[in-house]
């Protein structure tokens, strides 16, 4: 890569933070987009009558945490076991249960998904320097390492593979995983790993270079100091001009 200028990690934070909101508030858009045309609530209410039903049927509540199923007295515990029984067992329960559960997938799925490809994907396309709202604010971009504008593969891979896919959806899934009781140690493993594995990157590289950056092999520089060149045989135009200059500057 020819004369890198590095952004200001600074710079990087406050844009980073800046387009985190904008793309908070796209995915919440999207999702209550997604939520009124797939009649989800239909699907949350029929499981809270049930829900309602069985507390009514057992005289206990059925959603508790572990810390509050422990300081229930030993009846207590027998009537939550029995209704927990009850709740697993009931098919027309467990159809339902199922549904909220795929539609929870499917609407943070997709809604994460139009929102990284909004912000991270189809701005950048339209300022033509790697920059997304919050970096055009805070004046820095993002190009390839070897000083080339970005492609719109590069940005594809750098945002759907890397951002969404990688740094943002497997933590996700997990935490669903987590939150619908499918899966805990390993989720919570798998999710404390990917963090750490961000972290050694960004610490240990010269670029501070996070992992969505690493596949596309990207950088974010200083755009108003840094040269961003269309083509590669531009950039190696502009190399033989300078090493012409040089050479001449010797020659004297």
């Amino acid at each position: 890569m020819y004369d890198f200028q590095k952004a200001n990690m600074w710079k990087r934070i406050s844009a980073a933070i800046f387009d985190f909101i904008i793309l908070v508030i796209l995915v919440i858009g999207f999702a209550w987009g997604l939520s009124g045309a797939l009649n989800y609530q239909k699907y949350s209410d029929d499981m809270q009558v049930h829900r309602e039903r069985i507390e009514a049927q057992f005289g206990i509540d059925v959603d508790i945490s572990a810390e509050e199923y422990e300081a229930l007295s030993a009846e207590e515990k027998e009537k939550f076991l029995e209704a927990d029984k009850f709740l697993r067992n009931d098919p027309e329960i467990n159809r339902t249960y199922s549904m909220l559960f795929n539609l929870t997938l499917i609407i943070i799925t997709f809604s994460i998904l139009l929102g990284y490809l909004f912000l991270e994907f189809m701005v950048p396309l339209i300022f033509k320097n790697g920059q997304t709202l919050g970096k055009k604010i805070f004046g820095i971009g993002v190009m390839r390492s070897d000083g080339v504008r970005l492609s719109p593969v590069v940005l594809f891979i750098r945002t759907v593979l890397g951002k969404y896919t990688i740094e943002t959806m497997i933590p996700v899934l997990l935490g669903i995983m987590i939150l619908f009781n499918a899966m805990s140690v390993t989720a919570i493993f798998g999710i404390a790993l990917l963090a750490v594995v961000q972290l050694i990157l960004i610490i240990t590289s010269k670029a501070r270079t996070p992992l969505h950056d690493k596949l596309a092999s990207t950088v974010t520089v200083d755009f108003a100091s840094q040269m961003i060149f269309d083509t590669k045989e531009e950039l190696l135009a502009y190399k033989q001009k300078l090493h012409a200059e040089q050479s001449a500057l010797k020659e004297r």
